[in-house]
């Protein structure tokens, strides 16, 4: 595979410079930096980039974001402040949510009485799908 130009300047004068872990190491003349070809990095999907920005917006904490997408809340609090994401400021309302396969959904939806005095939203996680519903705080 040949490479093109360094992931750091974009330089094409590159070099090679032995092997780690069975991979071909390269150096960049222009900048000095090392880089390996099979090396993409740690990249999420975007999807899990708007989701997790969706469920924060929806009320959830970081914590209970992370337990859901299996993302460091860190993260999620990364991309919070990249994006400049503030919560809206709601206090009579609190979400909680839970997690149905398809089946499950359906049987769940078919119970109105769940459902009153509430309101909800129902987005898609893969294959299974949250349930998340705000109900006021009863004093």
């Amino acid at each position: 595979m040949k490479i093109l130009a360094c992931p750091k300047c974009q330089s094409s004068t590159i070099i090679k410079s032995g092997v780690i872990k069975s991979k071909q190491r390269y150096l960049c003349k222009g900048c000095n930096y090392y880089f390996t070809v099979n090396k993409i990095g740690k990249k999420i999907d975007s999807y899990y980039v708007t989701k997790a920005l969706q469920l924060y917006l929806e009320g959830l904490s970081y914590r209970e974001i992370e337990r859901v997408l299996d993302i460091s809340h860190v993260t999620i609090s990364n991309w919070i402040k990249a994006f400049h994401i503030q919560k809206p400021f709601q206090t009579d309302y609190h979400p909680t949510y839970k997690i149905f396969s398809h089946i499950e959904l359906i049987e769940f939806l078919s119970k109105k009485e769940l459902l009153s005095g509430a309101g909800v939203i129902i987005t898609e996680l893969g294959d299974k799908f949250m349930v998340i519903k705000w109900e006021r705080y009863k004093a």
